[in-house]
């Protein structure tokens, strides 16, 4: 390059974008994150200790977060396979269940919840058979939650997994059936390294959101007490009953478990990603 010339930057410099990335960090994550533990802290560490050890607030922290958790985990399974379908098969309609996919991010989420609710009751289209031939029952127990969490975050995996095995060229398939590979060790040893980055990002964002679901959970939930009471069910209680500082210390709980969680995810993500590009 001649001197006296400088590279053009279809950018503003880095001054800038840095500092409106900063500006909007901190206007969207960081303030609203500084507030609640400011908030909290007027309550002081007994008082915070004594609010996030209450018997229900801890039963209602498990239900949460163990129920999200396997809401992901199923979607993780059931997204590949979905992702998969849509992207190696042509068949009738195809585009009309792909566009299917994008429902749960359009539907109102007390919408989505009152018809799983309807759908899923004793009487319902689904929990009659399953009651009447299994006797289980879905609405107004645990594995109500994990429905209601699985309709609504498997968008998040479909869509991060899709554009990885749109990208990934069915010959490294073909290649390895050639040379005597197995279906099994075809997927285990050639596939999943390249699409494994995305799905641990489906995953942890199925497993967020999941975590924080209100809407749609309340309804088919039963909301009982001990048994299938959510944790931002309680923080609504306690907000109701104007007593801020506890809802704000069952937020934090929330708040830094999951940054916990997202982080150890992310670190497995990073290795995941790693790996597959030494390969």
């Amino acid at each position: 390059m001649p001197r006296g010339k400088t590279k053009k930057k279809t950018l503003p410099g880095f001054g800038i974008t840095m500092g409106v990335t900063l500006t909007y960090a901190s206007l969207i994550v960081l303030i609203p994150m500084a507030s609640l533990a400011a908030t909290s802290r007027d309550l002081g560490l007994a008082g915070l200790w004594r609010v996030v050890t209450d018997a229900r607030t801890l039963v209602s922290l498990k239900v949460s977060f163990l129920c999200s958790l396997a809401g992901a985990l199923i979607n993780a399974v059931a997204g590949l396979v979905l992702a998969w379908v849509l992207v190696r098969y042509r068949f009738p309609l195809r585009r009309f269940i792909d566009g299917l996919i994008e429902l749960p991010f359009a539907l109102p989420t007390a919408v989505a919840g009152i018809s799983l609710t309807v759908l899923t009751t004793d009487k319902g289209w689904v929990g009659r058979p399953l009651f009447e031939l299994l006797g289980l029952k879905i609405a107004y127990t645990q594995l109500g939650i994990v429905t209601a969490i699985t309709f609504i975050t498997i968008p998040f995996v479909v869509r991060t997994v899709q554009p990885v095995l749109e990208q990934l060229s069915p010959d490294y398939e073909e290649a390895g059936l050639i040379l005597g590979a197995g279906p099994s060790t075809v997927f285990l040893r050639i596939i999943l390294p390249e699409i494994l980055p995305a799905l641990l990002t489906g995953f942890s964002l199925a497993f967020a959101r999941g975590l924080g679901e209100y809407g749609s959970v309340i309804f088919i939930a039963g909301n009982i007490p001990f048994r299938t009471e959510i944790a931002p069910l309680v923080i609504m209680s306690k907000l109701e009953q104007f007593n801020y500082d506890e809802a704000t210390a069952v937020a934090l709980v929330m708040l830094v478990a999951s940054f916990v969680i997202m982080f150890i995810v992310n670190r497995i993500q990073v290795r995941a990603a790693s790996f597959a590009g030494e390969k």
